[in-house]
């Protein structure tokens, strides 16, 4: 794998930003999308499509583990094989107001999602030959975590984490208060490593409180030879592939993104820039904004000092 892993980082990479594409609020479409080829690495692939009141999005997952991740609206989901029951997925409102709704397949496994409300999904896939039981993920069964402290406090909603049962998969939910910084110190996954950092593929996935809302992400490599900077608004889809990437919120307009992981073994295992290693033993105390969302089961956050995302 290190081998596939040292060619892919030296050929020419597509740019690391990708935009959204409006879809009419009556129509069905995919708003953006990266396969693993086009994103010139291994792991991961991502798409979030937009399933209009009624409409029906049939696909299958082939030689990859998916989880589905609702992010607006309401649907039910059906697959083949392995089905119990048709799952409803929602209502969730909006990522900044309701907990998530998912639904992990393994490979080899048909599906259809019908919205019975106008609904955007979030697909997350990363092949496998390895098989794992379907399930839904509901809103109580995803975690609670605040991160950090002072201007760098966030919340951590894991979806699909390392304990979880899936091959390489991981997913979870950032949520970041104006103004406030996150995945901070800054940290990087790019070498295998284990147990202390894992070479991982990674996307983010923005949203934000207003249509004018945005952010900054620093994508910058411990060597020095790649360092950019990159202006992120409400829909943009951010490539990951190597080294260190900071995100900070503007003021005025808080920041959800989606993270889709996998890599070389199952861990979010990561090396800060031990330049801001030293800032995590000595953090403020948490912004009383978050959480910006409760759980629904329970009332109470684990709140710590470590954390990456």
């Amino acid at each position: 794998m290190r081998t596939l892993k040292n060619v892919k980082k030296t050929t020419a990479n597509p740019v690391p930003l990708l935009h959204t594409r409006a879809v009419a609020a009556g129509q069905s479409g995919t708003q953006v999308s990266v396969t693993p080829r086009q994103a010139k690495w291994e792991h991961v692939g991502f798409a979030v499509r937009q399933i209009a009141r009624g409409d029906t999005w049939t696909s299958r997952t082939g030689r990859h583990e998916a989880c589905l991740v609702l992010l607006s609206g309401l649907a039910l989901v059906s697959w083949s094989p392995d089905q119990g029951r048709p799952v409803r997925l929602g209502p969730r409102r909006d990522v900044f107001t309701d907990y998530p709704h998912a639904l992990y397949l393994p490979p080899g496994t048909a599906f259809e999602v019908r919205g019975t409300q106008r609904s955007e999904i979030a697909e997350c896939t990363s092949p496998t030959a390895r098989r794992f039981a379907p399930r839904e993920i509901r809103p109580e069964d995803c975690g609670l975590e605040v991160r950090g402290g002072g201007n760098a406090t966030r919340q951590i909603i894991d979806i699909l984490p390392p304990a979880a049962p899936a091959d390489r998969l991981l997913v979870c939910e950032v949520l970041t208060p104006a103004g406030n910084w996150s995945s901070y110190p800054p940290h990087k996954h790019d070498r295998h490593a284990p147990p202390v950092e894992a070479d991982l593929d990674e996307t983010y996935y923005y949203r934000f409180s207003g249509p004018d809302g945005y952010g900054i992400q620093r994508l910058y490599t411990a060597d020095g030879r790649s360092d950019q900077t990159l202006k992120v608004t409400d829909g943009d889809l951010v490539i990951v592939r190597d080294g260190y990437h900071p995100f900070v919120a503007a003021p005025g307009f808080d920041a959800y993104y989606l993270n889709t992981l996998a890599g070389s073994f199952r861990s979010m295992a990561a090396t800060d820039d031990p330049r801001y290693a030293h800032l995590r033993a000595s953090w403020p105390p948490p912004d009383a904004r978050v959480p910006m969302i409760p759980h629904p089961a329970r009332a109470g956050a684990v709140v710590g000092p470590g954390g990456l995302r």
